[in-house]
């Protein structure tokens, strides 16, 4: 079984989150701006609509985990997996013929933290884009808030509102398809395959209102067509989740 030392604590893989809350907000931004946000990769995002692609901003609090106790906020994209091969000719079911014959991967782009240690385990161990920041997290009203700030900077302010429970029938023993996750640090791409389980899923169209700051990160936003409504939300009350070693992509 593989293990790494962070700061003199040894991890064992695969890494486990046992309790953690979720909120994300899933926006339709301009391909043709995500593909630039994503050059530094060599990456490509899914064309889910003609010239749009998936942006995603999620903030978790993880209460208990094999990296300790700690907040995040996350910006991810929807993009192709490596090796995937050309990209199917435009059209209105490009995206769709796209995911079915390709499949897809989250790309975490930007993975702000507010601890050192799963700072440091998140970019040694898997290429996790992690820096530490400002996460405000407040979970205990019906609307669900994230205020990240960044070097004294506002970068973005997410307000979830949660929506309808989500029905049992799509899983299976709780269990929540998840893409691979795709990272990439110091010149290395990798994939990292994880797993999820869900408790108190909730869902709807919209539901978010986003208010940009004026750190570098917010002007990407900005670049992408933020703020604007959101094509879904999803939070969930109960997360557990399984990590396992990276692969080079």
């Amino acid at each position: 079984m593989a293990s790494h030392v962070v700061q003199g604590r040894r991890v064992e893989m695969p890494v486990e989150v046992r309790d953690a809350s979720m909120c994300l907000a899933a926006y339709l931004v301009r391909a043709d701006a995500a593909r630039a946000v994503l050059a530094y990769s060599g990456m490509d995002v899914t064309e889910v609509l003609p010239g749009k692609a998936l942006c995603m901003l999620a903030f978790v609090r993880y209460r208990d985990s094999d990296l300790g106790s700690y907040d995040e906020f996350g910006v991810m994209f929807l993009v192709r997996p490596a090796g995937a091969g050309a990209p199917p000719r435009r059209g209105l079911l490009a995206g769709l013929k796209d995911l079915r014959g390709a499949g897809s991967g989250a790309f975490v782009h930007w993975l702000p933290v507010d601890q050192g240690f799963t700072l440091e385990a998140g970019r040694s161990i898997w290429g996790f884009p992690k820096e530490l920041a400002d996460v405000d997290l407040r979970l205990g009203s019906p609307y669900k808030r994230c205020v990240l700030r960044r070097d004294g900077r506002m970068v973005v302010d997410l307000l979830i509102r949660p929506g309808m429970p989500a029905a049992p029938a799509p899983l299976v023993g709780g269990s929540v398809p998840v893409p691979d996750a795709y990272t990439h640090l110091d010149g290395v791409t990798r994939r990292v395959s994880w797993a999820a389980r869900a408790r108190g899923i909730r869902w709807r169209p919209g539901g978010a209102l986003v208010r940009l700051g004026n750190h570098p990160i917010a002007k990407e936003l900005s670049e992408l067509g933020l703020p604007r409504r959101a094509l879904l939300t999803v939070t969930a009350e109960h997360v557990s989740m399984t990590f396992e070693e990276p692969r080079q992509a």
